[in-house]
């Protein structure tokens, strides 16, 4: 529900087709596709809050879940952008 939310929230347009198979496997599906579309989307403007909704989604969950190792490479992904450039 909060990846949903997420989506419609900060990606708008439709939700990813997602294929058949094990609810969990769709889930993780989703999830992982989210993850991906808002750092596809990050910049130095946005990179903490994009940092923040990815850290929404896993938090609570165990070191070993992939969902969360591919937060946590994405966060070392958005740092390495630097600062956010402030526009005169």
């Amino acid at each position: 529900m909060v990846a949903t939310n997420t989506w419609r929230t900060h990606v708008g347009g439709p939700l990813p087709k997602i294929p058949k198979g094990h609810p969990q496997d769709q889930i993780e599906a989703f999830e992982m596709a989210l993850i991906e579309r808002l750092a596809a989307d990050a910049t130095p403007q946005n990179a903490s809050e994009v940092a923040e909704r990815t850290w929404d989604l896993v938090h609570d969950r165990p070191e070993d879940d992939p969902i969360k190792a591919r937060v946590m490479e994405l966060h070392t992904e958005l740092i390495k952008l630097g600062p956010p450039i402030i526009e005169p």
